[in-house]
């Protein structure tokens, strides 16, 4: 049998189709949607299992060569053990690592070559990953944010506000409880009073609806 060779265009097909969806802050808030709230759990799993599990064990890192593939590596670690993975320490295994992907790819230009939709996933992963450190390399992301929202069309004026909203509040809950709470009991940590009472609101970044939130910051 002839082992599979992976190549990042099979990433970036499936997470970046060219269906137009930016062209509209409706089609592009659906597709933001479809990404963070497990519509494509089924896909990952069924298609892209033994890829994400390649790109853990580290045998993709040479993608990172290039601004593409760097991307594809970095959705490969940061998004897709959390659809394969989904309620597993497994999920939240690659965050070190795509975080210093996605500092490297600022630093190095592969990010100033990508498009602003692209160019978000750096920062999600940046706010996915835990550490003492956390507040501050959020901090450190403003000019990046900047960046992006310049580089957003007049039609998805609406993400320029949502990307800094989603910043800022991800930022307050690291002020405010130093790790992200809702992964408490998937993690197996105990939760303080304060990350109880935050954890029974459900109120998390990740499950917010981007279309709401950039029609209303339209």
């Amino acid at each position: 049998m002839t082992e599979h060779t992976f190549e990042p265009n099979e990433v970036l097909d499936l997470w970046f189709p060219q269906t137009g969806h930016e062209t509209a802050i409706e089609t592009h808030g659906a597709f933001w949607d479809e990404r963070m709230q497990g519509g494509m759990d089924a896909t990952i799993i069924d298609s892209f299992g033994a890829l994400t599990v390649a790109a853990a064990r580290g045998e993709l890192d040479h993608w990172a060569h290039t601004a593409r593939g760097r991307l594809a590596l970095l959705i490969a670690l940061d998004q897709f053990p959390r659809s394969l993975w989904r309620d597993t320490p497994a999920a939240f295994a690659q965050d070190i690592k795509a975080t210093r992907l996605a500092l490297e790819g600022i630093a190095n230009g592969h990010f100033a070559e990508l498009m602003p939709w692209e160019q978000t996933f750096f920062i999600i992963a940046i706010g996915h990953c835990e550490g003492p450190d956390h507040w501050d390399r959020l901090n450190a992301q403003s000019d990046v944010i900047a960046t992006i929202e310049a580089a957003m069309p007049d039609a998805l004026a609406g993400m320029r506000g949502a990307l800094r909203g989603q910043h800022a509040r991800v930022m307050g809950i690291i002020a405010t409880f130093a790790r992200h709470p809702h992964r408490n009991a998937v993690l197996g940590r105990a939760s303080t009073a304060a990350e109880e009472a935050y954890i029974a609101t459900g109120d998390f970044p990740h499950v917010r609806k981007i279309a709401d939130i950039a029609q209303a910051a339209d």
